[in-house]
């Protein structure tokens, strides 16, 4: 694990090997156990996870805010974002860890699913959700013909989900974002290769930088900057993934005029810099 900002960042729910498999998935009880049912705030820089509650309860700390949980709850946890657990002993539940270049290989940005996946959330009455998890936990466990691909599939089967249940509470009332958070997004989804100081932000959507920050931290419970910087890093990711493009280019791209200043700026996020991270990727 590394330190970033007194805040412990883990690759794997506590562990520190990379995630070798396509995706991980493991009981609540599995480790928690091992740590009296507490974990501590962390985050992982390059994993997303999903957990579901069968039964018991806890609270997850969210970015410094607390969440109750109880039987079907669901706790969406994006790549980056801090938060911890306190689970009441004997939480029964699954766990699934995806890396952060899975989704991008399962999401359509037209689709509308990232829109919901992309902020940490805590939602109840997912119940809907537990033969989906319940399937892809006994094919993580088995080792039949097809595995991996059958995972690929059943991740996306779950994320679908997760996006479909947390959709439906918004249209419900719940968690609504106010109509200026939803302008940001598309702000941000247009213009992140600008790197736009957050007081530029405001003044294109005609408000004041004190506004925007409380409507965005209400929203997500991050600041303005986090979340372009979010953007920002996530396509550095798609880029080094996903294309041939030299470093160098890859920080122009996302309006770096300095290639130092983005592998300082990559490095700080991902706990490697982006040469060592496309290497990872391509290593068989």
């Amino acid at each position: 694990m590394t330190q970033q900002a007194g805040i412990t960042s883990y690759n794997l729910f506590g562990e520190t090997a990379d995630l070798a498999d396509v995706v991980h998935c493991e009981t609540i009880a599995a480790r928690s156990i091992l740590h009296d049912w507490q974990l501590s705030p962390h985050r992982h820089a390059r994993l997303h996870q999903v957990l579901l509650l069968s039964s018991g309860g806890g609270v997850a700390l969210v970015e410094g805010r607390e969440r109750a949980l109880g039987p079907e709850a669901v706790v969406n946890m994006p790549a980056g974002a801090v938060h911890g657990f306190r689970f009441d002993p004997g939480t029964e539940g699954w766990v699934l860890t995806l890396p952060s270049e899975l989704l991008d290989q399962i999401l359509r940005p037209a689709e509308g699913l990232w829109a919901e996946l992309k902020h940490p959330r805590v939602a109840q009455g997912a119940g809907g959700l537990a033969g989906a998890m319940q399937d892809i936990f006994a094919e993580y466990q088995g080792r039949s013909f097809a595995r991996a691909q059958m995972l690929r599939m059943l991740a996306g089967q779950v994320l679908a989900l997760v996006a479909r249940h947390l959709s439906g509470q918004a249209r419900a009332g719940q968690g609504v974002a106010h109509p200026l958070f939803r302008r940001l997004e598309a702000l941000i989804e247009a213009r992140f290769a600008e790197r736009l100081p957050v007081a530029e932000v405001a003044r294109a959507l005609a408000v004041s930088p004190q506004h925007l920050s409380r409507i965005t931290r209400d929203a997500t419970g991050q600041p303005v900057s986090a979340l372009i910087a979010a953007r920002s890093h996530r396509e550095a990711r798609r880029l080094l993934t996903y294309t041939n493009l030299p470093v160098q280019q890859v920080a122009f791209r996302l309006g770096y005029a300095d290639p130092a200043h983005f592998s300082r700026a990559f490095t700080r996020e991902a706990g490697v810099s982006p040469r060592a991270f496309r290497a990872a990727m391509e290593a068989p």
